[in-house]
């Protein structure tokens, strides 16, 4: 017999969501048959079965699982019979009901419920998980905290920042002041407010936008004359997508260009280690892709771009974006990137922006749509294709001076009709 259980992944995921089961309990299942689908904040997960035989789920479909929690047995019909589930995240959310339940009864009521539901004496009592950073460990220390009497209020429990310094004395304050607000809101707008619960996705984006503004960022902007860039992938995208059925778009050669630079710059594919003050320089290209999905935004990685052509990254592109959509993305095909581009000019509009810096990154190359201006040309003006970028970047890593060197080169390759056809 065994169990199914939501283990850790990495990737400081603590938390999960169950979909959908495609099983019925006690239903028999193959050995590596897909039978659950479980959400977590970076993509969406299909569970196999660990062997064959009779399947008892134990958490049903809408329970949110923390690490650990038992999700179904598999076993023999026998075993099955005998079965008693471990860490079950379905008890442990009916809790706040029973105990809400226990308070409406009579005192006499209550008394038996809880001599009913005491545990036997030789049963230890479980230890207290502790899920938190090395960094918030160390603050717990340094202001002489007792992490384990800490109440997180992260996801599975997670201790955070301001969980430590709120026990600490700090920030009760501003905490008071929002319940405050949120409480005189709703008195006066009771017919005008939605309170609209955050799907697992939305709250990792939160907490990655938390982590990302405590960056001290700098943004450099300039603007790239993509004529050339525009002519080699109208005559290009054709015959690639009739031959090859690969749809070709500006985006992989601005990543091969991206790549290039930061070969040139290697502090921009680096991220800072805030334990060591050390930089971190990464001598690999994992070019990170911000995505819209329905869900919200998700970041994909073109792993080792520097060693794929246009029309691999550009297949490749097609083939994230379809299991976006679909909501059939792996976490592996979202880790690791060393550097992410985010490409506003897909979505139609924006001519500059500010992008947020993925965390554990030294910056964000911002692209937007490319429109007609006028440029000079051998001493002329004309008119030619645009194409704005924005750089936000890592101001402990690089300066503004690395900056402009980055843009420059980035701006350089994609301008060079030599490197673009090369590439084309």
């Amino acid at each position: 017999m065994k169990e199914i259980r939501f283990v850790d992944v990495g990737e400081g995921i603590t938390e999960g969501h169950i979909q959908a089961w495609s099983v019925k309990d006690g239903d028999v299942v193959k050995e590596d048959q897909a039978v659950v689908t479980v959400e977590t904040d970076k993509a969406v997960v299909n569970v196999p079965a660990p062997i064959g035989g009779i399947i008892r789920i134990v958490a049903p479909a809408g329970t949110t699982l923390h690490i650990g929690d038992t999700l179904a047995g598999i076993g023999t019909p026998e075993e099955m019979k005998a079965y008693r589930p471990g860490k079950n995240a379905a008890q442990r959310e009916q809790q706040p009901a029973q105990a809400a339940a226990q308070q409406k009864q009579p005192p006499a009521a209550q008394t038996t419920a809880q001599q009913q539901s005491q545990p036997l004496p030789q049963q230890p009592t479980a230890l207290k998980e502790i899920i938190a950073t090395p960094a918030v460990r160390k603050l717990a220390r340094d202001m002489n905290l007792d992490i384990s009497r800490i109440t997180g209020t992260g996801p599975g429990g997670r201790i955070l920042e301001n969980d430590v310094r709120s026990a600490g004395g700090a920030g009760k304050p501003a905490v008071a002041q929002r319940t405050k607000f949120s409480e005189t809101l709703e008195a006066q707008h009771k017919e005008e407010i939605e309170r609209q619960p955050m799907t697992t996705t939305r709250k990792a984006i939160a907490r990655n936008m938390e982590e990302s503004w405590k960056i001290p960022r700098a943004v450099h902007m300039d603007l790239i004359n993509a004529t050339t860039l525009w002519n080699i992938v109208s005559v290009e995208k054709p015959k690639v997508l009739k031959e090859l059925n690969v749809k070709i778009t500006f985006l992989p050669f601005i990543i091969k260009a991206t790549v290039e630079a930061l070969k040139e710059n290697p502090r921009f594919n680096a991220s800072y280690d805030h334990e060591t003050s050390e930089i971190i320089i990464k001598k690999y290209y994992n070019i990170g892709l911000a995505a819209e999905a329905p869900d919200g935004l998700k970041v994909v990685v073109i792993r080792d771009a520097d060693k794929k052509s246009i029309v691999e990254i550009a297949k490749e592109i097609q083939s994230l974006h379809e299991k976006i959509m679909n909501n059939t993305i792996t976490l592996a095909e979202m880790r690791d990137s060393t550097f992410t581009i985010t490409n506003i000019g897909s979505l139609g509009g924006g001519y500059l922006s500010v992008p947020m810096i993925n965390p554990n990154e030294a910056g964000i190359l911002g692209i937007h749509i490319i429109r007609d201006a006028p440029v000079v040309v051998d001493g002329k003006i004309v008119v030619g294709k645009v194409l704005p970028f924005s750089l936000s970047f890592d101001h402990r890593i690089v300066d503004g001076a690395d900056a402009v060197k980055f843009g420059n080169a980035i701006i350089r390759y994609l301008e060079d009709p030599n490197f673009l056809e090369m590439l084309g």
